[in-house]
Formats: C-alpha cells, structure tokens, sequence
C-alpha cells in the first residue's frame, strides 16, 4: 500500500507561512480549530511544525504581555520543542504509523522537499479500524 492512500491534500490542508506574525499564527490556528500546522516557505516548502505550546512559551521568552506586540514578532523567532520530520511519497507505510504513533499528523513532500499535504493518524486509525472490524458481524 503507497502512503498516498492517507493522505490529505494540501489544497485540503490549513498551514502557516515562514513570514507570518506571532498574531498571524495564533489567529490560522484559532480558526482552524487545530493544536498545530506545518510552516511553509514563500515557495512551499516544508520548514516545521508550529503547536499552540511552541506560540506560549515563545510568548512568554519574549515577555510578550499584549496581543499587539504579537505583530512584532515573526514566526522564525519560535522556539520548536520538538522536530517533526517529514516523510516521501515513498515512505513505507510501516514507517509513516510508527511516526503518526506520536503525532497527531505527519507532513508529507514531494522529491523536491515541495509540501504536498498530511497523513492524520485519524486516517490511519478508521482505515484499519474499518478493515479489521468489518470482518465481524455486528
């Protein structure tokens, strides 16, 4: 089975730019309803993964104290607690589980490092859940 079976476009996909605000960045996950999205750069490349837990403590190391200071800092001054590493198209889908284990998504590029969306670990999860348990009559 090829990856590209999970995967999420990104034309589906919220994402942040590398150039946003702090504000910027708070706002898109606001209203994307999500704890994280991956950053791209003003060509789409993939650059990271920005949490709502990477925008507090940069607030707070910044001693941010008011929402308008937040259009002062760029999202390159974040500080990422943790790396998340993209994988290929061609990844196995062995490895991609073993990495949704731990995240909530997992960035996918293309050969040229080009974001071309996400694999959730929801769609790994009801994938197998569907295959496994329809076997079984209800």
């Amino acid at each position: 089975m090829n990856i590209l079976f999970f995967l999420t476009p990104k034309a589906m996909c919220q994402w942040l730019n590398a150039d946003d605000t702090l504000r910027q960045a708070m706002e898109r996950l606001e209203k994307s309803g999500f704890s994280a999205l991956p950053v791209l750069d003003q060509n789409g490349k993939y650059c990271g993964v920005v949490t709502e837990g990477d925008l507090l403590w940069t607030l707070k190391h910044l001693c941010v104290m008011d929402l308008r200071q937040t259009e002062e800092h760029g999202i390159s001054e974040i500080r990422f607690r943790r790396t998340i590493q993209p994988v290929r198209v061609d990844t196995r889908v062995e490895e991609l589980i073993e990495l949704a284990a731990g995240q909530n998504f997992v960035p996918v590029v293309d050969d040229k490092g080009d974001f071309i969306g996400i694999v959730t670990r929801s769609s790994i999860l009801k994938y197998y859940l569907e295959r496994e348990f329809s076997r079984y009559p209800r």
